[in-house]
């Protein structure tokens, strides 16, 4: 067996705080799996995304870096975007690797793809949602998680609703997308685009639960003497909202509440295998999301609001959703196991940021990041062990879907824009005009409905001045 843990990491799609019963008591949602994980370990109860959406987030983990300091300054890749991880860069997977690691990503994948083109040309727009019929999908990927430090990748190129629609193995389209799929309105919600004969919405979660289960298997078999990184983002529970037969009528929350319920059996699918090979004890494992749930659909048309339809609160207390700055976008559900390091059924209240794992692997393997690498990125490694006093974490930066920023330093968090990031509907208590500048006491005031900025210009003052300073510098930590 290695002397270097194991680590997976798996990274769910839009999987709200409140969706954990073992978070919220009044989850109407069961996930035994997740729960019984949480008892084992730590559990982090003010972690966050480094943004309310997708693509940012996980250029974030994989980078150690803040999305905005890329070329990407809001909203997400389409599904033909160009990669977003710049040439050179350091990366999660490559660091690991350089320390004898093998590695491997399976999932969603949301980060850009180096698509070659009939033509030659590249895309005019490097983060294209636009479907392109100049794609040749027999070429090899020029660029994707096989060329960013990743020795085997299983992949779909962005979320399940969003085309091209196909399965992407170490650089290659197995399914070519010859085949039209037609949209579908909301609550389930696809759009239109190729789709490759092979992939399936309803089973490609199970799709990528079986290929990261042969992984861990196969490794476990073969390379007893090497560790591995998982990094296991799932496409769940993010629309289509389609899950399996087997799972229909689990929950009392409709077909969303059924596939996180389908999720949390897939969570319990990778720790089953962990323990069948004998790796949990030497296996580092991280359970998170990438924002905080989407539940409330049609902006100001009322098209779908989950909360109203089923009584379930997905982010649990904290207002908002996914793409807001309030705490609803980017508070995150976040568990750690490691047995022997990391104390079971222990809790962190401390804030910390889904960029932190970068410096924290490195830390664990003992290497030291480059200056030019894991800039926002801050080892959390004794927070998660429990020790008393642990280093303070520098503030930490939100940023909403339309590149709006907010900063949490202890109790106080500084909302620079409105709250809402513009995919949210608008509830009866929330002003028609709502003002850019908000601060909130989060230990008095964890909803976010009292804004105190008039009452403490200091705090305004001093927040507005490091939150400038760490945008204009290259790095916060």
């Amino acid at each position: 067996m290695s002397s270097q843990p194991n680590i997976v990491y798996i990274l769910a799609d839009d999987w709200g705080y409140g969706d954990v019963s073992y978070l919220n008591a009044d989850s109407k949602i069961p996930t035994p799996r997740t729960d019984r994980f949480a008892k084992e370990g730590c559990t982090f109860t003010d972690a966050h995304s480094n943004s309310a959406v997708c693509t940012p987030t996980r250029y974030g983990v994989l980078t150690g870096r803040y999305c905005f300091r890329s070329r990407l300054k809001k909203h997400v890749l389409g599904g033909y975007g160009e990669l977003l991880i710049e040439d050179d860069r350091m990366t999660l997977a490559s660091m690991l690797k350089d320390q004898g690691y093998a590695t491997a990503c399976i999932g969603k994948w949301h980060l850009g793809l180096g698509f070659q083109r009939t033509s030659g040309d590249a895309p005019s727009d490097p983060d294209s949602w636009v479907n392109d019929d100049r794609v040749d999908f027999n070429k090899p990927l020029t660029t994707g998680p096989h060329t960013v430090g990743f020795d085997y990748s299983f992949i779909i190129p962005a979320s399940l609703d969003i085309p091209p629609y196909c399965f992407i193995e170490d650089g290659n389209v197995l399914d070519t997308p010859l085949a039209h799929q037609d949209a579908s309105p909301r609550p389930a919600f696809w759009r239109e685009g190729p789709r490759g004969s092979g992939q399936s919405l309803e089973t490609a979660l199970l799709e990528f639960t079986v290929r990261a289960e042969g992984f861990i298997n196969q490794h476990a078999k073969e390379n007893t003497d090497q560790p591995f990184f998982l990094y296991f983002p799932t496409p769940s529970p993010h629309t289509p909202h389609v899950p399996r037969d087997v799972f229909k009528g689990k929950s009392n929350c409709g077909a969303y509440g059924d596939y996180v319920v389908e999720h949390d059996w897939s969570i319990g699918r990778i720790l089953d295998a962990l323990e069948r090979n004998g790796l949990t004890d030497n296996t580092l494992v991280v359970i998170t999301s990438d924002n905080g749930a989407h539940m409330r659909f049609g902006m100001d048309t009322g098209e779908f609001d989950f909360e109203k339809e089923y009584g379930h609160r997905s982010n649990h207390i904290y207002r908002g959703q996914k793409s807001d700055a309030w705490d609803g976008g980017h508070r995150v559900p976040f568990f750690v196991r490691w047995p022997g390091e990391i104390p079971a059924g222990s809790t962190c209240d401390d804030t910390v940021c889904l960029t932190d794992f970068m410096a924290t692997a490195a830390h664990i393997v003992g290497t030291k990041l480059p200056g030019d690498a894991g800039e926002d990125s801050f080892n959390i490694l004794p927070h998660m062990c429990g020790e008393q006093n642990p280093p303070q974490r520098p503030p930490v930066i939100h940023h909403s879907v339309e590149g709006e920023f907010a900063i949490r330093e202890d109790k106080w968090k500084l909302v620079c824009c409105p709250g809402s990031g513009g995919w949210s509907l608008r509830d009866d208590t929330v002003p028609p005009t709502e003002p850019r500048i908000q601060l909130y006491d989060m230990q008095a005031d964890p909803e976010e409905q009292h804004n105190v900025q008039a009452d403490h210009p200091d705090v305004v003052e001093h927040l507005t001045k490091v939150l400038n300073g760490f945008r204009e510098s290259d790095r916060s930590v």
